[in-house]
């Protein structure tokens, strides 16, 4: 069974997402830990790339700052070594096609598994490209993790019938970022998966409030949240990993009492 089966064990899960080296490694290191400490059921590590296609304002300015500060693949590598010794839940790595081609698509899976990394998500790799890195990802036992758009309607159930780890629903078009209202009928997209795989469902994109959590892990099996916890990163710098400790519990809460 995949590791991150085992993040949505417990009930509804909740899963944060952080920019690494943003605003140096020391401090995803800690707020990695607060994060799995508070109640976090899965973490989405961020790898920065010059150019985010899928990422708001904020995430885009995380992706530079940390590249500002002398971010690379390997000491990201050597941080998720580092969290291995004592973080237990799955990680997962989310970057752009692009880092790891030029990374080395089969070097970058190898050293995933050697570190302890459960799957990876690449948001500019459609479904119909996935060859280019699913098969690598299953040799090195990562779940090559799938994204639903509100667009892809009759491609969901085929999706979902090859489905990894987890399935990743967009709850709205357009980039990462906070929302005040989401407005897609994401029950029905929930429904065409549920009759299509077992594999979990979770939702993101939009999501900063433990009531918005709470109404999407009402309709799937959790909720993704990036924006809102890298903006505490940019707010507090080297002090964020307490303020992100006590607002992934506030989350973790919303979502199990959804």
């Amino acid at each position: 069974m995949s590791n991150i089966a085992n993040a949505f064990s417990g009930g509804k899960a909740f899963i944060p997402f952080i920019t690494c080296g943003d605003p140096d490694l020391a401090t995803t290191a800690a707020a990695v830990r607060e994060a799995a400490k508070n109640g976090a059921d899965l973490i989405e590590l961020g790898i920065p790339f010059s150019d985010p296609t899928a990422e708001g304002p904020v995430i885009q300015a995380a992706s530079l700052r940390a590249l500002q500060a002398g971010t690379t693949t390997d000491k990201i590598f050597d941080l998720v070594r580092d969290l291995r010794r004592d973080v237990t839940i799955p990680m997962v790595f989310m970057t752009y096609a692009n880092v790891v081609f030029s990374y080395g698509t089969e070097r970058f899976c190898s050293a995933c598994r050697d570190i302890g990394i459960d799957g990876l998500i690449l948001p500019d790799v459609p479904y119909e490209e996935k060859e280019d890195f699913a098969p690598m990802c299953e040799k090195y036992g990562l779940d090559f993790i799938s994204l639903i758009a509100p667009t892809s309607e009759n491609r969901i159930a085929m999706i979902a019938r090859e489905a990894k780890g987890f399935l990743y629903i967009v709850s709205s078009l357009g980039v990462t970022g906070t929302r005040s209202e989401i407005k897609t009928d994401l029950a029905s997209m929930v429904k065409v998966v549920r009759e299509n795989t077992n594999i979990p469902c979770a939702i993101g994109f939009g999501i900063s409030t433990p009531q918005q959590a709470a109404a999407m892990a009402d309709v799937a099996d959790g909720a993704i949240v990036g924006s809102a916890v890298v903006k505490l990163l940019g707010e507090y710098g080297a002090d964020a990993p307490a303020h992100i400790g006590a607002y992934v519990k506030e989350m973790k809460d919303a979502v199990l009492g959804a």
